[in-house]
């Protein structure tokens, strides 16, 4: 499987997220925005390039978290390998120097709502694409270097993160083009598992960007073997994307669960993919 003539790896390989003393790392900052959104101030971690300089322009990539998770969650669990990733694939001229956004996804006006299995505990993470587009996204590019344009966005999550990250991209689809959703939850259309019934944001038919001014460079969704979280949800969104002739990429990573394996894959096959 290839696009543009890179190969899709299915286990990202061990040189790409091992600290190497010949490849330079970036530096995370953690920032407070005002979200109108929400009324509130919200933190977001902030995945600087190595050297990063304000003379030049760097592209950017919004990555979202799962359920329970926060703007640390990715990057905190060093399993994820995030930091040595990016700064890896960068480092080898495998990937773009690029700034990597690390929001607080749960959008809720009340500060003492917490996510839970429930409807009304879950909405937040909908409402996200308001904080996104009308808050996030300004404070980021009016505080760092970043290049125009949505060829020089993209949006990609874990779970949960890759549910929104569907849901976002089908609605605003004029603002990324590029797009991963990483072993994607449950809920982008009505269904029901182990955890709760979803009402869907989208009807089955909607996971098209036919009738769009734009659609995006990359879609690209993948999902362990071993899932038992999501279970078999991110294949049925590949089905779906199938049935409606939308182009994408799907694969499936040997022997990972719900887990930093997943991650891993996706982030190496995705950050090699875009810009």
């Amino acid at each position: 499987m290839q696009r543009n003539g890179i190969e899709i790896v299915k286990e990202c390989p061990i040189e790409s997220f091992e600290a190497r003393s010949d490849a330079r790392y970036g530096v995370i900052q953690h920032q407070t925005y005002h979200s109108w959104t929400t009324g509130l101030d919200r933190g977001v971690n902030i995945l600087l390039p190595a050297e990063y300089d304000d003379a030049r322009q760097y592209p950017v990539l919004y990555l979202l978290h799962g359920i329970f998770g926060d703007e640390y969650s990715l990057s905190g669990d060093i399993n994820n390998r995030l930091v040595e990733i990016v700064g890896n694939l960068s480092s080898d001229g495998s990937a773009r120097e690029m700034i990597v956004v690390l929001p607080n996804m749960y959008a809720s006006s009340d500060p003492d709502q917490k996510p839970a299995f429930n409807s009304e505990a879950v909405a937040p993470y909908d409402r996200f694409i308001h904080d996104l587009v009308n808050d996030l996204i300004p404070f980021i590019e009016k505080r760092y270097s970043v290049a125009p344009g949505r060829n020089n966005r993209a949006i990609a999550g874990f779970s949960m993160g890759g549910r929104e990250t569907l849901f976002i991209a089908l609605s605003r689809p004029d603002l990324f083009a590029y797009v991963g959703a990483i072993a994607p939850a449950p809920g982008l259309t009505p269904a029901r598992d182990w955890a709760m019934t979803h009402p869907g944001q989208l009807k089955e038919e909607e996971l098209t960007f036919r009738g769009r001014a734009c659609e995006p460079e990359l879609l690209m969704i993948c999902c362990g073997t071993q899932d038992g979280t999501v279970g078999k949800f991110p294949e049925s969104y590949h089905k779906l994307f199938e049935k409606n002739r939308t182009p994408h990429i799907w694969y499936e990573i040997p022997g990972a669960d719900h887990d930093y394996l997943a991650i891993r894959s996706g982030l190496y096959n995705f950050l090699r993919l875009i810009f």
